[in-house]
Parts: C-alpha cells; structure tokens; sequence
C-alpha cells in the first residue's frame, strides 16, 4: 500500500512538471574592486562576489497564450541584509505573452531601467560605469532582495511589446497599494489596526515608457523617460541614447540623460561617448567611455573609463579602471560565468 501511494504520488508531481517549463538560471561573478579613499578607516580594496539565480516558470495554453512568473535568489557579499548573510528571494512577478504583447504584475522589470542602451556604458566582469550609470537618477527598477516592512504593498504592472526591430514598453508603479495615503496599518496581521503613519504617504506613483529601434541591424535608437522617478513628486528623468557599428568588429555610442530632482539634490544632466571594438582574435573586447555632468556638486565635470573582456568560452575575464567625478579612481578585476 505504502509502494502504491509513493508511486502514485511520484506520478502526479512528474505529471505537473512535464506539462509546465520550470528553468534556472542566472550568473556568478568574483573579484576584486578598489575605490580610492582618503578616510583611513576604509578599505580601499575588497573582495566583492555575487551569485543570481532565476527562477523561471512557464506554461502555454491550447490557444497559444503564455503565461510565466519570477523569482530570484541572489547572495552579495558585504551587504549588511538578508543578500549578504544568506542570500534570500525576491518579491516575484506574473506575466502573460500572446502575439508579441507582454503584460507582468507585481515586481515588475520597469520601462525606464529595461530601456536598451541605458546601461551601455558599463565596463568589465562587473559592468560598472561610475560616469554615466551612476548619475542616472532615482527610479524604480526590478527588486532584486526582498521586500521590506514598508515595500510590501508595492505593486507594478509593465506592458512590452516587440515587432520587428521596434520595442515599446511602458510601466505603472505603485509604492503602497494597501492603504490610503497616512492612515493607521495592520503591521502584525492580527486583524487590529496599529496607530501608525503611512511610510509611503509622501511617495507617489511612477510611470515611465521606453522605445527601443535598430535600423539596419547597425544603428540603435533609444529614449525613455520616467515620470515621479522613484515615487517621488516632480522627479522626472529623460533618456536619449544612439549607437552605431562602424565596423562588424567595432561600435561607437552616444547617451544623454537629465537625471531629475529627488531629495538627495540634482544629480544633473550627463552625456558620454562610448564605444567598444572586438580584436582580430575574436575574444578579446576592450570598451571605454568619456562623460560629462554639470553638477554644481562635482570636484570634476568630467569622467572616463577602459575596460576589457576575455572571452573563455562559457565564462570572461574582465577589468576596467575609471575615474569618477569626485576625482577618485576604482578599478575592478573578476570572473564571471552565466549558466
């Protein structure tokens, strides 16, 4: 009898998996990352890892719809929460595909941070870019931890649509879709309401859209834009970006930005020129950036950078060293593998 049960058990769970799509997959990365520092107290040089993994399910209907949901674990090294204690799981997301239309609800991949050459500056194994990346501006993105006390009734919603060489996108972000704006909340789930403010009361909802378009599969055409980037009234972020092959091997690039006005102060407008070219031998790209951002805050208007990658087959090599607009410099070396 207890043979029985096992065996039919066994067939049921293998039954589900079969007519459902449940893959893994994600990314590990090690190395080395130096930032110039002059407070003695500060480690210059630290060891920084990080492992993602996606969790991916998917089924289709009889009618050709397909419906999916997300999640992740990721572990960082040197964070101080969950991430780097543990590593944990993200808040998850839900999406339905059907003719080229794409609609995800709940920690959504938001148009603005999915544009296609947002992050085109990027450098090395750690795809960093201190001059034009991280000038970008406050906006919603994918969450990559977990949500904490006051994110839990976050909820968006991001439509996607592709033809051809066009792709359109746009998302709505809700920062608390519980309660009304300052009103008391259940905190324990106990069903009693405790007299507490709103944490979100002061944060509004984002929207952002993003057009991407390749033009004779040499040039790429971006722009997105967010409006109350973050939750944050009258933060409103603007993105135009191009990029051209002027050779198979080679690619040159220019990306501006207006990064908005959040509480941390204006973080200006940027525009930097990239460009990465790939060596005869195929597996070696080296790329590099210059870039420019007028904010009054700046020590310099100008930073720059020169990364490399190795490809090993399965996994790549990279570095990069930049020079930020405090005038320090970082530098970074590692490995990197998908699966």
């Amino acid at each position: 009898m207890k043979k029985a049960l096992i065996a039919s058990t066994a067939l049921v769970l293998t039954a589900g998996v079969a007519a459902a799509d449940v893959t893994i997959s994600g990314y590990g990365r090690t190395g080395v990352i130096y930032y110039e520092n002059d407070d003695s107290n500060v480690n210059e040089t630290q060891i920084i890892s990080r492992l993602r993994m996606n969790i991916d399910a998917a089924t289709s209907t009889d009618q050709g719809v397909d419906f999916g949901a997300r999640f992740r674990l990721q572990w960082d090294q040197n964070r101080d929460d969950d991430r780097g204690q543990r590593g944990a799981t993200n808040a998850g997301k839900l999406y339905v595909t059907a003719s080229g239309l794409t609609v995800e609800i709940g920690n959504v991949d938001t148009a603005f941070d999915s544009n296609g050459l947002i992050y085109a500056t990027e450098l090395g194994s750690y795809d960093r870019s201190v001059g034009f990346s991280d000038v970008t501006g406050n906006f919603f993105s994918y969450h990559t931890g977990e949500y904490d006390q006051d994110e839990v009734g976050r909820v968006g919603i991001r439509a996607l649509y592709s033809v051809g060489d066009l792709e359109v996108q746009a998302s709505y972000v809700d920062p608390d879709q519980r309660y009304d704006r300052g009103v008391g909340i259940d905190l324990d789930g106990d069903g009693v309401v405790d007299v507490v403010s709103n944490p979100n009361a002061d944060l509004e909802e984002e929207f952002s859209i993003s057009v991407d378009y390749t033009w004779n599969e040499r040039l790429e055409l971006s722009a997105a834009a967010a409006w109350n980037g973050g939750g944050i009234d009258g933060n409103d972020i603007f993105f135009v970006g191009a990029r051209y092959a002027v050779m198979e091997n080679a690619r040159i690039g220019l990306n501006y930005v207006d990064a908005g006005d959040d509480e941390d102060g204006y973080d200006g407008q940027t525009f930097a020129l990239y460009g990465d070219y790939t060596l005869a031998d195929g597996l070696t790209n080296i790329e590099a950036y210059i870039a420019n951002n007028n904010n009054d805050a700046n020590e310099t208007d100008n930073a720059f950078g020169i990364g490399v990658n190795y490809d090993l087959g399965g996994a790549r090599l990279g570095a990069s060293l930049q020079r930020d607009y405090a005038e320090n410099v970082t530098a970074d070396f590692g490995v990197r593998f998908d699966f």
